[in-house]
């Protein structure tokens, strides 16, 4: 599934909105568990990278295009998206917030906005598995954003209500996900009050 560009400039700014009002009601809360092995400091520092890897793989650009949907960038993505080193590159990203987490947030977010809305989607960049068009990269960072705004609220103890674009397009990723790894049947039944999910059951 691919995404109109107007659509996925408003979905990574109202998720990126999101995620720094939350991020602004942290308070002193830093140094409380947020995801797994993370603080709140280090899950929000990791959030605040999928800003940073658009202004990243921009600087970046690809030859060709190799990976074509948001899909695909996940799927390929699943051997490097686990073990230590993602943990600790969360860890060093909440300690490079520095001072004021939440203030380091906010500019992140208004400068990587703006370079975004200065682009047309079709510049080629160089991410983590390959060659894309930035059109299709660009929603993979609404996901994330969308996600770990939903565990930050959960570690705060607050509600977790994300944005309808960014939500839309998020779950429309799960469906492309679940339909491509024949995973849709026990999420529709779940999804539809028939069922719990098994243990594990993730469509990453």
């Amino acid at each position: 599934m691919t995404f109109e560009w107007d659509e996925s400039l408003r979905a990574f700014g109202d998720a990126g909105d999101t995620f720094v009002r939350l991020t602004a009601a942290v308070a002193g809360r830093w140094d409380q568990p947020g995801l797994g092995e993370w603080d709140v400091r280090a899950l929000v520092g990791h959030t605040t990278r999928s800003f940073l890897t658009v202004e990243t793989y921009l600087g970046r650009p690809a030859p060709a295009v190799e990976v074509d949907t948001p899909a695909a960038y996940f799927r390929a993505a699943r051997s490097v998206a686990s073990g230590p080193e993602v943990t600790e590159r969360g860890r060093e990203a909440g300690r490079a917030l520095g001072a004021d987490p939440a203030a380091e947030v906010s500019r992140t977010r208004a400068r990587v906005g703006a370079l975004v809305a200065s682009r047309d989607g079709d510049e080629l960049v160089t991410t983590v598995v390959g060659g894309m068009r930035l059109r299709d990269y660009l929603p993979t960072r609404t996901f994330e954003l969308t996600v770990h705004a939903a565990d930050l609220a959960a570690a705060l103890h607050e509600p977790a209500v994300p944005a309808p674009s960014a939500a839309r397009q998020a779950l429309r990723i799960v469906e492309d996900l679940a339909v491509l790894d024949g995973r849709a049947g026990p999420l529709l039944l779940a999804a539809t009050g028939r069922t719990v999910l098994p243990p594990g059951f993730t469509v990453l």
